[in-house]
């Protein structure tokens, strides 16, 4: 049944104030009018007509991944029939709402006119749009569907699943993410922000934006929990997540991704340059696996050696000894300081910090697998043909970040320092 048209009113206007602030151009919110359509190349690859709606595509996109690696595993990802594609958009769509943890599932819709509904295509503009504010006109035409349980979202979806596939679909998506999980819930989580979720100027989608749509939780920082800085508690995320988060913003130093999103359940990752969202998956259920203890140590020897030189200064163990939660105290840091270094070279190599205290540590993940890559964007794929791309990753001995300008390879590296990457058409997919 229809929510209440006043209260109805009021949700949807402060949803709109929270999206998109006081102002928007009208060309931003127009590139995020677009339906959830699938690749006439990669039947379950959806495609992104504009910059700017990756920040809900690449999420689904990566929920559909989880979904259909996990249900069948060594499947061919081609023979996929248009009915399971759909169904797979559902069950995606409806995992992003589950994870709000709602009392009931508020579900936006597009109400068509009847011009509109005569000529139903993602790209045709009404009459009605043309002669006044399209996002003016988006808001006049939406109703909310409420539902008690997740089971009655995914019929519906099923039996409409045309509100997903139309214009628009996009957005109601995230229109019914917000409005299941409550608006003042949102607001209290982006708390220390006031900038809206969906930038005025540029369309990209906030951290905030994309925290909600991977985790449930509209937080602004991807740490490991909460973090107090200045006297501020700044929140990230509170558990290990279904899909996984990398950006190759960390290698820049702007922020620090933490195990929770580097180690997810199912090997899917969304992937993140300056400016856009792809996603990255494989196979190998391995991947998933969380770090052993020694992969966790050797992670945080390498957070103090960033140009990858396999050492770190000697001066520098007792806080990586601290940081990995070994004793750390002044006189046993310095008898092995002393041990490490014995020749008073002022380094102390990882593999001799390995061998002292994780003697024989195997790697939870495998030296080498295959790793496949999803980029929405038509102008980001070889022949604008928007399909998986295919490498061969193998963990070397030595890392090799020092030396690659790839930025692909600079993202991955965030997660396997020693990684390296054989793409097929011998060219590294596009993070843009």
């Amino acid at each position: 049944m229809s929510a209440g048209t006043a209260t109805l009113e009021r949700e949807l206007s402060s949803t709109r104030r929270l999206l998109w602030g006081d102002h928007v151009k009208e060309e931003v919110f127009r590139r995020w009018a677009q339906g959830f359509q699938f690749s006439s190349d990669e039947p379950s690859a959806l495609i992104q007509q504009e910059g700017g709606p990756c920040a809900a595509i690449a999420p689904v996109q990566g929920f559909l991944l989880k979904i259909l690696l996990s249900e069948t595993p060594g499947h061919s990802l081609q023979d996929l029939t248009s009915e399971k594609c759909n169904s797979l958009l559902v069950r995606a769509v409806c995992t992003i709402l589950s994870q709000c943890l709602a009392s009931k599932y508020n579900v936006a819709v597009y109400r068509k006119n009847d011009t509109e509904a005569e000529t139903s295509t993602s790209l045709n503009v009404s009459a009605e749009e043309q002669s006044c504010d399209a996002i003016d006109h988006f808001h006049r035409r939406m109703e909310v569907h409420s539902f008690q349980t997740l089971s009655e979202v995914e019929a519906f979806y099923t039996r409409n699943i045309r509100i997903l596939k139309d214009k628009y679909g996009v957005l109601l998506l995230l229109y019914s993410v917000i409005l299941s999980k409550g608006v003042s819930t949102v607001e209290a989580e982006l708390s220390e922000l006031s900038d809206p979720l969906i930038h005025s100027t540029y369309g990209y989608g906030s951290q905030g934006l994309i925290n909600l749509m991977l985790t449930g939780r509209a937080v602004a920082h991807v740490w490991d929990h909460d973090q107090v800085v200045g006297g501020l508690r700044l929140r990230g995320i509170e558990r290990q997540n279904d899909i996984g988060f990398l950006t190759i913003m960390e290698h820049m130093q702007y922020c620090t991704v933490g195990s929770f999103y580097k180690n997810p359940k199912h090997p899917v990752w969304v992937l993140a340059s300056e400016t856009h969202l792809t996603v990255l998956f494989s196979l190998e259920r391995r991947l998933a696996a969380p770090e052993t203890v020694g992969e966790s140590a050797e992670r945080i020897f390498r957070s103090f050696d960033p140009e990858g030189n396999n050492f770190i200064p000697s001066a520098a163990l007792q806080d990586v000894l601290c940081a990995a939660d070994l004793v750390s105290e002044p006189e046993y840091v310095e008898l092995m300081r002393r041990k490490l270094d014995s020749e008073n070279l002022g380094i102390i190599l990882l593999s001799a910090f390995m061998d002292e205290f994780f003697p024989g540590c195997e790697r939870g993940a495998p030296d080498t697998f295959t790793l496949h890559h999803y980029n929405g964007l038509s102008r980001s794929n070889p022949g604008g043909r928007v399909s998986y791309r295919t490498g061969r990753a193998a963990l070397l001995e030595c890392p090799m970040r020092a030396a690659t300008t790839d930025p692909m390879l600079t993202c991955l590296q965030t997660k396997w320092p020693s990684i390296d990457v054989v793409w097929d058409e011998g060219q590294s997919p596009s993070l843009n």
